[in-house]
């Protein structure tokens, strides 16, 4: 009996180690030559056309009024870190925006939580969040600046009305998306009311969610650089929306690109250290992430 069985319990085994393997082989840890050729490399050779091209562009242009060389925006930043004033361009600018997005979520999670699952709402203001997210946030900024004044309040009201219809539409698109089976499965274990949408929606809804948080923090940084250009005044200090301006005041090319640059720089830093790996543990925690 027991030689019988030994066939069945060998192809049992055999299918047991197979998954262990497959398991092994994608959760392993990727070599670093593969992360240099595949991750590194490839930025490299992008930032290094872009300054050939710059350089090119500005020897053809060939007028420093209109267009600023690699070289002479390096001397730019480099001046105004060897005199301490870059981190605070950053920093007055990034407290804000991550300052102002965080009271974003705090508006906007709970609104598309009520869009979502109460039918009145979104027939009534369902409509109206996609209009306020395809309206540009600089409309906003007159407005703001006569109903609360040069300060930065106006800056978080700026943002928040750039911010909050993306957070509550990518939450009730993620709720859109969440099957019925996995709404009557909790029901069925007790997860009702707020203990269902705790542990059964906001999981399920989680790609969509994290896909509105990273719009809604696209139209947060875009809604502030706006406010800080539009909105300059000396109390609020020198961002980096403020600082692009002055550069266009005094004609200065070389501030400008600074300006540009280090938005740009944030805008990527904070998707690299924030979004992308929520995104990717979103990801791999439905064992969606594939590794090449």
């Amino acid at each position: 009996m027991a030689q019988g069985n030994a066939p069945g319990n060998y192809g049992l085994d055999g299918l047991e180690a197979g998954l262990d393997a497959l398991e092994a082989s994608v959760t392993g840890r990727t070599p670093f030559r593969q992360t240099f050729v595949n991750k590194i490399i490839p930025p490299i050779i992008a930032i290094a056309v872009v300054l050939v091209g710059w350089q090119i562009t500005f020897h053809v242009v060939d007028d420093p009024t209109k267009m600023a060389s690699p070289g002479d925006v390096w001397n730019v930043v480099h001046q105004a870190w060897l005199q301490g004033e870059l981190l605070g361009y950053i920093w007055t600018s990034v407290s804000r925006g991550l300052l102002g997005f965080l009271f974003a979520l705090v508006i906007g999670t709970p609104l598309g939580l009520l869009v979502a699952r109460v039918k009145f709402v979104r027939a009534a203001i369902g409509p109206i969040l996609s209009g306020l997210q395809s309206l540009p946030s600089v409309a906003w900024v007159p407005p703001a600046v006569l109903w609360l004044g040069l300060n930065n309040s106006m800056m978080y009201a700026v943002i928040l009305l750039g911010a909050v219809p993306s957070i509550a539409n990518g939450l009730v698109s993620g709720v859109d998306q969440v099957s019925p089976l996995f709404l009557r499965a909790g029901r069925t274990m007790g997860a009702t009311g707020l203990k269902g949408t705790w542990f059964i929606t906001l999981p399920a809804a989680l790609p969509g969610y994290v896909a509105g948080l990273k719009q809604g923090w696209a139209f947060s940084w875009r809604s502030l650089m706006a406010a800080e250009i539009i909105a300059s005044f000396p109390d609020l200090g020198v961002g980096l929306g403020q600082l692009l301006e002055n550069g266009r005041n005094a004609s200065d090319m070389a501030m400008v690109f600074e300006a540009i640059l280090l938005i740009l720089f944030v805008g990527i830093a904070i998707d690299l250290l924030i979004f992308s790996p929520l995104e990717r543990w979103v990801l791999r925690s439905r064992g969606l992430l594939v590794k090449s």
